[in-house]
């Protein structure tokens, strides 16, 4: 069964672009110390990129909800890629909610970057913006980019979170396959 793939572009949060809460006083707080940039589907990290036009019936053709919440998510990339053509910077994602152990198929301009975990009931990453959660996984679990490379330890964390931390509404979370653009918003040296 082949799972959706969605669209988004998120603000990039690095050393570089870090500001109301600077990329050194996160490192420290999440004991992610070696992070070069944060690729999170965290709404309050990497916040989304352009703002939907949410009083525009079109755009509410293209907007993800998910159990009546709307999420950062869109179902057309030519959607997104109109919404940032003035941008210069952003994270330019395909993601695909609750993922098989095959990776997606994607066009080759995406690279595979990590699994995210997202509370259910919003848009924090159990990850990267609870304070860490030791007993289940550890900063060194995580890449370079603040996700989770390997899928089963990914399943693993998800399955375990819950257990491990029943009073924490951020552990009960979904997990999303993330993949993104290598040319289309991104940096170059």
């Amino acid at each position: 069964m082949t799972k959706e793939i969605y669209y988004t572009a998120l603000e990039i949060y690095d050393s570089q672009t870090g500001d109301e809460f600077s990329w050194e006083k996160y490192i420290e707080w999440s004991k992610l110390t070696h992070l070069k940039e944060l690729v999170s589907l965290d709404g309050l990290l990497n916040g989304l990129a352009f703002k939907p036009d949410f009083d525009s019936k079109d755009d509410w053709n293209y907007i993800v909800t998910d159990q009546n919440m709307v999420t950062v998510f869109f179902n057309s990339k030519n959607y997104v890629l109109e919404k940032v053509k003035d941008l210069k910077y952003y994270n330019f994602l395909a993601v695909v909610k609750e993922p098989n152990k095959e990776k997606a198929e994607l066009e080759t301009e995406f690279e595979f970057v990590g699994y995210d975990l997202i509370e259910k009931d919003g848009d924090i990453s159990a990850l990267t913006n609870c304070g860490g959660f030791d007993e289940t996984f550890l900063p060194t679990d995580l890449n370079e980019y603040g996700l989770i490379p390997d899928f089963h330890k990914a399943k693993k964390v998800q399955k375990e979170l819950p257990i491990n931390n029943p009073a924490e509404h951020h552990a009960d979370c979904y997990l999303y396959e993330v993949w993104r653009h290598k040319k289309i918003g991104r940096k170059t040296a």
